[in-house]
């Protein structure tokens, strides 16, 4: 097995080398009774994978976001797992494991729903050392060298996730000063800011994203690098991207995330159509997209469901009004620019963030919706009442209310509508509307009145009037 003892000469050459800032912090144990992480709250699942790893006469500690969490009084939705046992060790332990991932190797224990991710103690040397590791321009493509846990605890990205549980004896390892920051709200990065982005610039995405979880701010050495080098976040995988925005901004702190995103100089990189609509000063969109996280947030706080495509639809709404409205005075069929509208933004869109086709329908049709809620005839309104996506595009209506006057009108308008009996709507609604889909401002319409009931005549005994 890989021990875990006090680094040698080596080891410690390249901690000093590639974590000048943390090299010069010192090896901290806060045993039981200094720190407040309880195996009450740790998952039934992850405390029978620590065990057992520790039975077999392995070294095994929970690890990471976890860690962290638990130190914060929150309460973890996963547990992982770092030990000195390789993947191939762990599988011969569980039953229950796969192993998976080329670029970096791991292995899934599975108990019912629950998965809990095990990962050997990574390495620093990427020449000597035995194992399988590629770099390519900077940026770590496949990493399969193990190592010892001071050298895993280096090699995370920040210093409130490289703390470590030992169930051994329930105390916790901190080598780079994560317990520190914690305590001062505080977001560092080990090792040289530039070199970890270059690794992996999604890392800038994981600091926009921690800090606005945790309300912590990003020390200005984790920060000051974003401006150079965002632009590497082209070069990552959209799909990559796609998972990380919905971490963002459908996890409970999506006005937060959106923020700071923008604060730090990076939601041009990950939106550009929305970033340019910002930036000629479109101050109803930033109240939409903000109300549309805010309710997002809240849902999200409540146990309800929520659908990226929505998210998507508030945040490329600006770009997508624009253009239709652009093609639409041009004398283009209102229909045809507003499809047109939608296919250039998504298309450009999932050039960053590849955005599932199943989304971007449903994207598509919010979108195209919205010119037919200034419609107000019997039969369109009747028909829009019955479409499977009005909710969604009654919803995003409502954000819109601080595009005009008319607009929160009209949203007022089909909010009372609904509760209208059919028959008492259709006798309030026109057959013919002389106001066209598109026009700059919506029809103002009143809210269809409720029939008075008429009184019966008094009748005597018999009935008869």
């Amino acid at each position: 097995m890989l021990g875990h003892t006090a680094p040698d000469l080596e080891t410690r050459k390249d901690f000093d080398r590639l974590n000048p800032t943390a090299a010069k912090l010192a090896l901290r144990i806060f045993p039981r009774e200094q720190h407040t992480i309880s195996r009450k709250n740790i998952s039934k699942a992850a405390l029978r994978v620590l065990y057992r790893l520790n039975e077999a006469g392995y070294d095994a500690y929970l690890v990471g976001g976890a860690v962290r969490d638990l130190l914060l009084g929150g309460h973890p939705k996963d547990f992982d797992v770092a030990t000195n046992a390789t993947p191939e060790e762990v599988k011969k332990l569980f039953r229950n494991c796969r192993l998976i991932g080329r670029r970096f190797r791991l292995a899934h224990v599975v108990y019912g729903s629950e998965i809990i991710e095990v990962a050997t103690f990574r390495g620093t040397s990427d020449e000597e050392s035995e194992g399988d590791r590629h770099i390519v321009d900077g940026r770590i493509v496949r990493d399969n060298v193990w190592g010892s846990i001071e050298e895993d605890a280096m090699r995370r990205d920040f210093r409130v996730n490289a703390m470590y549980y030992d169930i051994s004896d329930f105390s916790v390892r901190d080598y780079v000063g994560g317990m520190q920051d914690l305590q001062n709200h505080a977001l560092h990065l080990i090792g040289d800011p530039t070199t970890r982005y270059r690794e992996d610039p999604v890392r800038m995405l994981r600091a926009v994203r921690l800090a606005a979880k945790l309300d912590f701010r990003i020390d200005p050495s984790a920060s000051a690098p974003f401006a150079e080098l965002g632009p590497l976040l082209s070069g990552v995988a959209p799909a990559r991207l796609f998972d990380e925005s919905l971490k963002m901004f459908l996890a409970g702190y999506g006005r937060k995330s959106f923020r700071m995103l923008e604060e730090c100089g990076l939601l041009k990189f990950m939106f550009p159509a929305t970033a340019r609509a910002l930036k000629r000063g479109d101050k109803p969109l930033r109240v939409l997209i903000e109300r549309g996280l805010e309710n997002t947030d809240a849902r999200v706080a409540e146990g309800k469901s929520v659908t990226p495509a929505f998210l998507f639809a508030v945040l490329l709404w600006g770009e997508v009004r624009d253009l239709a409205h652009t093609w639409g005075t041009q004398g283009k069929d209102i229909n045809e620019a507003w499809a047109r509208a939608a296919v250039q933004v998504v298309s450009e869109q999932c050039q960053r963030v590849a955005i599932p086709r199943r989304f971007t329908i449903t994207m598509e049709e919010i979108w195209s919706l919205q010119p037919r809620f200034e419609q107000i005839q019997r039969k369109k309104v009747f028909r829009l009442l019955t479409h499977p996506r009005f909710r969604a595009a009654f919803d995003f209506l409502l954000l819109r209310a601080a595009e005009s006057p008319a607009m929160g009108e009209l949203g007022q308008w089909w909010a009372h509508a609904q509760q209208l009996p059919h028959e008492t709507l259709a006798a309030a609604l026109p057959l013919h509307q002389a106001n066209a889909a598109g026009d700059a401002e919506p029809v103002r319409a009143s809210a269809p009145r409720k029939r008075k009931r008429r009184r019966k005549p008094a009748t005597g005994k018999s009935g008869a009037a």
